[in-house]
Parts: structure tokens; C-alpha cells; sequence
């Protein structure tokens, strides 16, 4: 690998002992209008603008076609409250960048071939304008602030920590390479907690001497009401992690040391998701694939891939150790029913204390 380094280095060192020769070549001709082979002539020129045309439209033509060709793995609608509205402000924002990014490529390109050098041909100097100037700084800057503004009452809703909608409360705990959910019990009110009393059993550091955190349970997946705001704080064990929930529009980072927090509302339950038409096309798809993977599995003695189904999931989107790609969780939005049926299920922080003792 030093070997190869040192080699390079030599040959751009080469390259550019090269270039600067040929820079002092041109910097000591004697007679500007004079021929030289190293200098641009008509011809060349009028390629070069051509060439900016060919490339535009080669590149409108390929964007266009991977719009087409990756559609599939574009999210499909939100299953949150507020993901519409996050939706609805990505897509304005992309309408307006490709608007913008469309005019002005198109304009660059088409003045390089229009404007192309040619010999004893003089650029026009324009010193200024002030009214042009004023359009160009006033029009961005009235179409950003619209933008950010959207974009800030947005992001205000989804911090809003106001618990007058009763939300239900969930500590995610990441460490790596892993998540634990920490449900509030009946008070719906989480129990203090420290990385100094995480010992044996008590594997998020509950406060064993607060009685919010009694009733308190640990999972190892995440179950949710639909259509009831849910107020998540995070914490971490180790190293920076980063909460991402795609289908919920919906990403916090974790952050050792301190808490944060975001609320949503899922409106869409696992089940409901699962059977849309475009997650139906989506799993057959991945399904062909996988069975393809097996039958290749099998002939080397290997065991097949299971079919896949879909699921919500809360992944790491910080890369956080070797085995980042691999921290995830399921994510279950279910009706209130199912919600307390699971939930009454799931042992108490005091119950666990009880048979730690025993």
C-alpha cells in the first residue's frame, strides 16, 4: 500500500511539473493572435459548445430515467400524522430545486454554445444592474424564508413536549448495537434513570428508589396505539446513535448523557400498511428476489431465505460500530385493544426487582 502511494504521488507530482510547463509555454508566446497547437482555435471551441448541449440533455435524459428505473424504492405515504405535511414540504422543495436547477443548467449550457470563443470576437463588459440584482437576491430570499418558515412550525409540532393531548410516553434506550423500549405504566410517567444503577437485570439504570418507575416495563420491540400522539425520549448507553423511523418520517439523534425527544401520531396500523397494494408490489418483488437467493442457497448445501414480510422498524442511522447496520427494532402500531393487551403482559420494573431478590 506504501509502495502504491509513493507511485502516485510521483505521478501527479509529474502531471503537475507538466502542466506548469505548458502554462509558461503559453505565458511566453510573443504574438497573441499567433496559431498554437496547446491554444483553443474556432473549431475547438465550437466543439467544447456543443459538447455543453450533448451533456444537458444526456443529463435531463438520465435523471429523468432514474426517477423511472428507482421509483420502487421511493418511501410510500406515511403512516404518521405529520408525515404528510413533511411529504408535502419535500416535495415543494424539490419542485422548486428542479425548477431552479433546470433554468439555470439550461441557461449555462446554452450560452456556452451560443457564446462560444471565436477569433477577434470581443466579450461585452456589463458593469451592473441594479434592478437585475435586486430580483435575483430578493426572489431566493422570499422562497427560502417561505420554505424555512414551513419547516420550523414543522418541526415545532413534532417537539411539541405539550402533554395536553395525553400522549403516551416510551423511552427508547439505544446501545450497541441494539434498542430497549421502556414503557410509563398506568401513571403514563417514566421513572428517573442513571447508566450508575444499570446492574444484573436492570439493564436501562431505572431508579430502584422512584416510584414512578415501578410500574414501568422493558421490551424489546416497539408496540404503539394507532391514532394516539406518542412522545418518545431517547437516551444512550455508549456512543452517538441516531433514531430513524422512515415510514413514520421521523428521526432524533441519541445523544450519551442527556435526553431527547420528538412526538408523532401513527395513523396507520402494521396490519393496514402491510396489505397496501403498493407494499403488496414491493414484498412480491423482494419475495422473487430471495427465492432466486435460495435456490442458489440450496444447491451449495446452504439454507433457504425465509419469505419476507413487512413491518414499521426503528434502525440507526449514526454509524456507531461494526455492526451498525444490524441495529434495529420492529415497530407494532396496533388498535388501543391490542395495545393494553400487550402491554399487560410485560412485566414490571417492580415484579423484576422481586425475582431478583428471590
Amino acid at each position: 500500500m506504501t509502495a502504491f502511494l509513493i507511485i502516485f504521488i510521483a505521478a501527479l507530482l509529474a502531471v503537475s511539473i507538466w502542466q506548469i510547463t505548458k502554462i509558461i509555454k503559453l505565458g511566453k508566446s510573443p504574438d497573441p493572435d499567433t496559431e498554437m497547437s496547446d491554444v483553443a482555435n474556432d473549431i475547438d471551441n465550437k466543439r467544447n459548445g456543443q459538447g455543453m448541449l450533448v451533456f444537458v440533455v444526456a443529463f435531463y435524459i438520465m435523471m429523468i430515467a432514474c426517477f423511472i428505473a428507482y421509483k420502487d424504492f421511493f418511501l410510500p405515504d406515511a403512516g404518521s400524522k405529520h408525515g404528510a405535511e413533511y411529504d408535502n414540504l419535500l416535495l415543494l422543495t424539490g419542485v422548486v430545486i428542479m425548477i431552479v436547477q433546470f433554468l439555470t443548467q439550461a441557461l449555462l449550457h446554452w450560452f456556452a454554445y451560443k457564446y462560444h470563443g471565436k477569433k477577434g470576437q470581443r466579450a461585452l463588459f456589463y458593469a451592473d444592474n441594479d434592478r437585475l440584482e435586486f430580483i435575483w437576491t430578493a426572489v431566493p430570499v422570499v422562497v427560502l424564508a417561505g420554505l424555512i418558515l414551513w419547516g420550523l412550525f414543522s418541526w415545532n409540532d413534532l417537539m411539541d413536549a405539550n402533554l395536553d393531548d395525553d400522549p403516551l410516553i416510551v423511552e427508547v434506550y439505544a446501545y450497541q448495537f441494539g434498542w430497549k423500549i421502556r414503557y410509563s405504566g398506568a401513571d403514563n410517567t417514566l421513572g428517573d434513570a442513571n447508566v450508575r444503577f444499570i446492574e444484573g437485570t436492570n439493564a436501562l439504570g431505572i431508579d430502584p428508589t422512584d416510584a414512578d418507575g415501578m410500574d414501568d416495563s422493558v421490551a424489546q420491540e416497539i408496540h404503539l396505539p394507532v391514532n394516539r400522539p406518542v412522545l418518545f425520549k431517547f437516551r444512550s448507553q455508549d456512543v452517538l446513535h441516531s433514531a430513524y423511523m422512515p415510514h413514520f418520517r421521523a428521526q432524533m439523534n441519541v445523544v450519551p448523557g442527556m435526553v431527547t425527544q420528538f412526538k408523532f401520531t401513527p395513523t396507520v396500523t402494521s396490519e393496514d400498511y402491510r396489505n397496501t397494494e403498493f407494499m403488496n408490489r414491493k414484498v412480491r418483488k423482494i419475495n422473487e428476489i430471495r427465492r432466486q437467493k435460495s435456490k442458489e442457497l440450496i444447491a451449495d448445501g446452504d439454507v433457504a431465505l425465509d419469505p419476507y414480510e413487512f413491518d414499521y422498524y426503528i434502525l440507526c442511522n449514526k454509524i456507531c460500530g461494526n455492526s451498525h447496520y444490524n441495529m434495529q427494532a420492529k415497530i407494532i402500531v396496533e388498535t388501543e385493544e391490542e395495545f393494553n393487551e400487550w402491554l399487560s403482559t410485560q412485566e414490571t420494573f417492580e415484579k423484576s426487582l422481586a425475582k431478583a431478590k428471590n
